[in-house]
């Protein structure tokens, strides 16, 4: 005997990415304008630009170094 009622209620929503871009699709997030504005995406995250993942590298390496490199 299938279950009632166990599925979410899925709503046609907007997502407004960083750049302003627009994209619909179907979710099960709940909003009150049935719009969701997205801060942080592939076009601003730090994980998607190369650049900026390089210096981030450098940055890790060089506190490892100061924390459990040779002391003098």
């Amino acid at each position: 005997m299938p279950k009632k009622d166990i599925h979410p209620e899925y709503n046609e929503i907007t997502v407004v990415m960083s750049d302003g871009s627009e994209i619909v699709t179907r979710s099960t997030m709940k909003t009150k304008d049935g719009t969701y504005r997205a801060e942080v995406d592939s076009k601003n995250h730090p994980f998607y630009n190369e650049d900026l993942k390089m210096i981030t590298t450098a940055g890790r390496v060089d506190k490892f170094n100061k924390r459990y490199g040779k002391k003098s």
